[in-house]
């Protein structure tokens, strides 16, 4: 007999911990691309449409979370009531669902789960699909205003994709997942424009638009909200610290820089003044000021600046190089850890010309790189020499505390798990 067989399903008076024990270990495989089953199983339990909730669908290869987060704070300005579904989480699974701000209580998401569990009989869910099942079944209970899903991979064949959206962003498009997504930006972005729907609105953020998605929006006829194109956006040249924003229908002056990617909120504000025309430049400003997300560009010290960052492939990269670029001429350490599958080489060459000192762990985790592969990636001898290697993430902090100055900077980067490795000690 099975371990699985043999496992006892949890129950209402179960633990979080024990029901996502079990969660863990009823299907083969982490990622099982397609839509078949939850799509069965979100029928029995009538989750395929949320209506009259208005449900807005984030994909894209970065910036998802923070697009949700900035959204989601915009939108409660307005006092719309709005749940978000993302992930992966930190240190909670508890975050990946959230109603107006707050974390789904272990008794909300054993209740989702005891649901699901009993409706979905011999079809076998991913960890994800409960997750993703879980989230629609708290956001229909709490009949909210606005549901946020956050897609996890892809977009075509992501279980989030079962549902009809309201309007839809597309991020960023860039390589990552290549083994599920295709290995070219034509590939990469047909799977992620998946989550397009016939005459939809859809705001994308990406510059550089592969002609996949073009494509495809013409074919459905979604209506495509473009950077450059349709909305263009720009720091105001007297004061930094503004923006302004403009569209056929919209301009808004003295918009405030948010504490995450402006890029993205450019997008949110497409998407706000589509969708929710009515929202004030008011409530826009105030939900970017007030928007924030562990992880992005965290900061957690000021002597010595400590950033967090779940940067991991080498769009991300880029990005938090362009944002190290602000402390030039302070000594930059870094303390990082990445997964095996990732494009270690690249996300390292964009962030090398940044960084003065190296230190690299090895994950405690079946995917993670060593320090060892770490160091190999490393882009070039300067970068070696300065390269030191741990076991852990606890090892390697209790030695940058040992050698940094007040007024060093240290960025925490290279994955989720690196992150809420930091986080948890």
């Amino acid at each position: 007999m099975s371990v699985i067989n043999e496992m006892q399903v949890p129950n209402p008076q179960s633990t979080l911990a024990q029901w996502l024990d079990y969660l863990l270990a009823i299907h083969p495989s982490e990622i099982d691309m397609g839509l078949t089953r939850v799509n069965q199983v979100a029928q029995r339990l009538a989750l395929l449409t949320l209506a009259p909730t208005k449900v807005i669908t984030v994909a894209g290869t970065n910036g998802k979370g923070t697009s949700c987060a900035m959204l989601e704070s915009i939108l409660r300005q307005s006092g719309l009531t709005v749940g978000v579904y993302s992930s992966p989480h930190l240190l909670r699974y508890n975050e990946r669902v959230r109603i107006n701000q707050q974390d789904a209580s272990d008794a909300a998401l054993i209740e989702a789960f005891c649901a699901i569990e009993a409706a979905r009989g011999d079809i076998s869910l991913t960890f994800f699909e409960y997750a993703t099942l879980a989230g629609l079944y708290l956001f229909k209970a709490a009949k909210v205003d606005v549901a946020i899903l956050e897609v996890g991979l892809g977009g075509r064949l992501d279980a989030t994709n079962i549902i009809d959206s309201t309007a839809v962003m597309l991020t960023s498009i860039d390589l990552d997942h290549q083994e599920y997504l295709g290995d070219t930006r034509e590939l990469v972005g047909r799977e992620k424009a998946g989550v397009f729907r016939p005459h939809c609105i859809a705001v994308v953020g990406e510059p550089d638009l592969p002609n996949s998605v073009i494509e495809y929006a013409n074919e459905l006829q979604t209506l495509l909200i473009r950077v450059g194109v349709e909305f263009e956006y720009q720091l105001t040249q007297a004061d930094p610290t503004k923006w302004y924003f403009k569209s056929a229908q919209h301009h808004y002056n003295d918009l405030p820089v948010p504490r995450l990617p402006l890029p993205n909120a450019a997008s949110v504000v497409a998407l706000v003044s589509q969708v929710w025309p009515m929202i004030t430049q008011q409530q826009i400003s105030d939900g970017l000021l007030h928007a924030q997300l562990a992880g992005r560009l965290e900061q957690v010290s000021l002597q010595p600046l400590v950033l967090l960052d779940v940067a991991h492939n080498p769009h991300a990269a880029r990005y938090l190089a362009k944002q190290l670029q602000a402390y030039q001429g302070r000594r930059i350490v870094a303390l990082c850890g990445m997964l095996k599958d990732k494009d270690i080489k690249a996300v390292l060459a964009e962030l090398a010309p940044q960084i003065n000192q190296w230190h690299l762990v090895g994950l405690d985790n079946p995917r993670g790189a060593s320090a060892a592969q770490l160091y190999q990636a490393l882009p070039d001898d300067n970068s070696r020499a300065t390269a030191v290697q741990y076991n852990d993430i606890a090892s390697a902090w209790q030695a940058i505390q040992q050698s940094i100055s007040k007024d060093d900077v240290v960025i925490v980067f290279g994955s989720f798990y690196t992150v809420a490795g930091f986080k948890s000690i």
